[in-house]
């Protein structure tokens, strides 16, 4: 794995802020993408909202979890698309800017751009849930726990491509499936017994699941806690630091 170092020792992430900004630029003229990007939270809420008012709390939390985890196949498409389309990876990372710094730049960047309309379905979900103080920041702390955890698939998944026309219809089935299947949405009771330790080890669902048992949505044991934490904690930590590996492997020429 190749390393930038300076007189002062290994400089990890060197250039993430600059590239950041610049991915900001980029994204904030994506108008289109912006103003689609909540379309399936919407419509699954006036779903919920239609049938069944009551649990339009649970699905606003979910929305939060959900939207952060799709941020995952933003960061998806727009590394392949730079790849792919404008082979452009490479004149990135043939200056200063280290491979690692590269994936989180992008990443951050794309969470900045679409922050707004999260932070607007966490509000709503503040406001209707009733959430307190510490319900709120655990929201905030879980979701981005699944940002990182997406954004870092997603930047993987992305190095697997080689036609962009391939790329949308697989992200969409992935991102889609786990973020909406599992219990994101609705009361993790509601899910199959047989399949909640599944659940659990999904990150939308077990931040889902937390969340819930936090605002009395659902009921899990003490171990199904543990199950989700660790799991949504290790998978993360792990996908993570793979992502900065596989930023190094990938990187023409190391």
């Amino acid at each position: 794995m190749r390393i930038e170092t300076t007189e002062g020792g290994a400089r990890a992430f060197r250039g993430t802020g600059a590239f950041l900004w610049t991915e900001v630029l980029v994204q904030a003229h994506e108008e289109l993408a912006m103003a689609t990007a909540m379309v399936t939270q919407t419509v699954l809420l006036v779903f919920v909202y239609i049938l069944n008012p009551a649990l339009i709390g649970v699905a606003l939390v979910g929305s939060v979890l959900f939207s952060s985890f799709t941020l995952g196949q933003r960061v998806l498409n727009e590394a392949a698309y730079i790849r792919i389309d404008h082979k452009a990876n490479d004149l990135y990372l043939a200056g200063p800017m280290s491979p690692e710094g590269y994936f989180l730049g992008m990443a951050a960047g794309v969470l900045v751009v679409y922050l707004p309309p999260v932070a607007l379905l966490g509000t709503l979900a503040v406001v209707v849930a009733h959430l307190s103080v510490g319900t709120s920041l655990t929201l905030i702390a879980l979701a981005s726990v699944v940002w990182l955890f997406a954004a870092s698939i997603g930047y993987i998944f992305s190095t697997f491509f080689r036609d962009n026309r391939a790329i949308w219809a697989y992200a969409s089935l992935f991102f889609n499936v786990f973020g909406v299947l599992p219990p994101v949405f609705y009361p993790f009771g509601f899910f199959p017994t047989y399949l909640q330790p599944v659940a659990l080890l999904m990150p939308p669902s077990a931040a889902a699941a937390l969340l819930q048992t936090r605002i009395g949505a659902a009921a899990l044991s003490t171990g199904q806690v543990w199950v989700a934490l660790l799991g949504l904690a290790g998978e993360t930590t792990f996908v993570f630091l793979f992502a900065v590996y596989w930023a190094h492997r990938t990187v023409r020429g190391t």
